[in-house]
């Protein structure tokens, strides 16, 4: 039978790659898995609830020789070297792995640990069950435009009452993938008037499909790889970001999403553009972990930016790990993504196997046998 197992994340990540819902299917599917004590905790899952579920849940020397013998560990934050080097030679792994670090992949190669990487897994149709990206970035936007509307010294919706009428706060989202979407349609639901950009194709249509108004800049749709949009060249960067400070300057709240996995963030907002902002305004850059979409955004930060109309700052945040906010749900999500590619990889007699011939698991492929891939 084969194992999979789940370690307790370090700090201070909240979720956890499996919950006890996920993990009760993978053993109806034949899997053994084992949980480290205590790693559920901050997403409200308890030892008690894992072992309910079928899971072994082990700590010390339990754990130690459970994972010796395991096929697979899942993870959600990537791997350090440390942690990589007690696994043992030909485990797979499948989880996060951030950018291309030399000394990462250095680790993984040297105890021949064959690593996917959610990453890179292909954006195909079939694929879309299995796309962690998407799901941390649907929880990733909503909890944008909630930390937005907790600091914005405003309401949201339109407001009439005998005292008059208090007008929706504006709101422009910077880049309509998942996250994007995600942060215009729950800024609507507040009662917010709502803009987007995007430079995709088809950006257009999916902002006014969701109710809100399309910034159009003027420049041709830019489509890259697997779907992301490709970077522009200088002079229309330029441009880009010319036309969206003049509506970002009359806005309440700026909330950027644009992103490429493994590339830094596109700048789309300049400094000088959040300064002339009015008093009492907010910028959420879900992006600031990767360079940032925003100027002087840095992921975890919230910096107080003096307004250059007087009176007051603008608040710049940086999320560094939007989803992680939301443990719950994202974790759920995130295990229901890992059960999907689990199960595309049990063979017929019910064992785990690496099959390099299914083109999802070979897109995901980071490591195999000592050499990159």
């Amino acid at each position: 039978m084969s194992t999979v197992v789940a370690l307790r994340e370090p700090d201070p990540e909240t979720r956890v790659a499996l919950v006890p819902e996920v993990v009760a299917q993978l053993v109806r599917h034949g899997l053994s898995v084992t949980i480290q004590s205590g790693a559920g905790t901050l997403a409200l899952h308890s030892d008690d609830d894992f072992a309910a579920a079928g899971a072994t849940v082990a700590t010390g020397g339990d754990l130690a020789r459970a994972l010796a013998t395991a096929q697979v560990l899942v993870h959600v934050r990537p791997l350090d070297p440390e942690r990589i080097a007690a696994l043992p030679p030909g485990m797979i792994t499948l989880g996060l792995t951030g950018g291309v670090d030399p000394v990462i992949v250095e680790a993984l190669n040297a105890g021949s640990i064959t690593a996917l990487s959610f990453e890179r897994l292909p954006r195909t149709s079939r694929a879309q069950v299995m796309d962690v990206l998407s799901s941390q970035a649907f929880v990733a936007g909503y909890r944008a435009v909630l930390e937005a509307a907790i600091r914005l010294p405003r309401f949201f919706p339109l407001a009439m009452t005998a005292a008059g009428t208090v007008p929706p706060a504006k709101v422009i989202v910077l880049g309509v993938g998942v996250a994007g979407l995600q942060a215009i349609a729950t800024a609507r639901r507040l009662g917010a008037k709502v803009a987007a950009n995007d430079i995709r194709p088809d950006s257009a249509e999916e902002v006014r499909s969701v109710g809100a108004e399309f910034i159009d800049v003027g420049i041709a749709p830019q489509a890259g790889a697997g779907g992301y949009a490709r970077d522009l060249d200088a002079g229309a960067a330029h441009a880009q970001q010319d036309v969206l400070a003049n509506h970002i300057m009359d806005a309440d709240v700026l909330i950027t999403t644009a992103s490429v996995p493994g590339r830094p963030a596109p700048r789309l907002v300049a400094a000088a553009t959040v300064s002339a902002m009015r008093p009492g305004s907010v910028v959420v850059d879900l992006a600031a972990s990767a360079g940032g979409n925003v100027e002087g955004s840095l992921p975890g930060v919230e910096a107080r930016i003096p307004s250059d109309r007087g009176g007051g700052e603008v608040t710049l945040l940086g999320l560094a790990a939007a989803a992680a906010d939301l443990p719950v749900d994202a974790s759920g999500l995130f295990a229901r993504n890992v059960a999907q590619v689990l199960r595309a990889m049990v063979a017929e007699d019910g064992t785990l196997t690496l099959n390099l011939n299914d083109e999802l698991i070979h897109g995901m492929c980071y490591t195999h046998e000592g050499r990159s891939r």
